[in-house]
């Protein structure tokens, strides 16, 4: 059932990224030249398991709200997240060769395509929830929310922390770190359906809470994972946040502390979803499925 859920909310937002990144120029565009097009639908429209778009989508389905203008705002939030990783493994920023199993988009194809892959998508995601077929104020929420989850004080804010050798290794500055840089984009992922489905205040605080606390418990995960899978396990390079001397909380507590702390954050995480019942069995099954995932 688990699985189901999430190969349909998967599909859906592919189809949405598909009807985006056509390489049939738009309203008000003059051309979409073909490489660049293809490059960034190698970027967002390859292997993935669409873990934000899922959280998005099921946390709007809880309320009733399901169709076309959730799968194109899970789909703008996808956009982000791929471009995101794209300029991540640049040389710049991780130097990666392999990301999901497969060529980096600056090794498939070059660095300068890869730029602009990620400017292209990142643009694109703002233009799709413009044209949302949504309320006007669910549309602005939308689109600062994202604008906020992704910039300065969130994903990129987040990755110069990671990247400053001054920022303190102590524990608070890597939590806030990890927050920005990860969290802030599967926060805005569940306010996000929350928003669509035009939910009250009081239930909309308590989904951002848990969607900080799976934020969390998810860059744990994913250091984990570097620290323990090999890279055929994990489709990609492993290790290297030990051979960059990189802060995570694994660096700081060691791997069974840290995976006490995972696992603390998911309890943390299903416990804000209590009022909400059975309704929200699926993102209970998120949030263990986060915790216990190896790739």
């Amino acid at each position: 059932m688990f699985t189901d859920r999430m190969n349909a909310a998967a599909a859906a937002t592919e189809a949405a990224l598909d009807r985006l990144l056509t390489i049939t120029p738009q309203s008000g565009e003059i051309d979409r030249p073909r490489r660049l097009v293809m490059a960034a639908r190698y970027a967002a429209l390859g292997p993935g398991k669409r873990i934000r778009p899922f959280l998005m989508i099921e946390t709007a389905g809880m309320f009733g709200v399901v169709g076309e203008p959730v799968a194109v705002a899970a789909a703008s939030l996808e956009c982000v997240h791929a471009y995101s990783l794209v300029h991540d493994d640049l040389p710049a920023m991780d130097d990666d060769d392999l990301r999901r199993g497969r060529a980096t988009v600056h090794k498939a194809f070059d660095e300068a395509t890869a730029i602009l892959v990620g400017d292209g998508l990142v643009t694109l995601a703002f233009d799709a929830l413009a044209g949302l077929d949504a309320p006007p104020d669910v549309k602005v929420a939308l689109i600062g929310g994202l604008a906020r989850a992704a910039g300065f004080g969130g994903m990129v804010g987040g990755q110069a922390l990671d990247l400053d050798p001054d920022d303190p290794a102590e524990a608070e500055a890597v939590r806030t770190m990890q927050a920005m840089k990860t969290g802030a984009l599967i926060r805005y992922a569940v306010e996000a359906g929350a928003i669509l489905a035009e939910a009250s205040s009081e239930d909309r605080q308590r989904l951002v809470r848990f969607g900080e606390a799976i934020g969390a418990a998810f860059q744990i995960a994913d250091d984990l994972i570097d620290a323990t899978s090999s890279a055929e396990t994990a489709g990609k390079r492993t290790a290297k946040d030990a051979e960059k001397g990189k802060r995570t909380l694994v660096a700081l507590y060691g791997v069974e502390a840290a995976r006490q702390r995972l696992f603390d954050g998911v309890a943390q995480a299903e416990a804000e979803l209590a009022p909400f019942g059975e309704r929200a069995d699926t993102l209970r099954a998120i949030a263990r499925f986060i915790a216990n995932r190896d790739a």
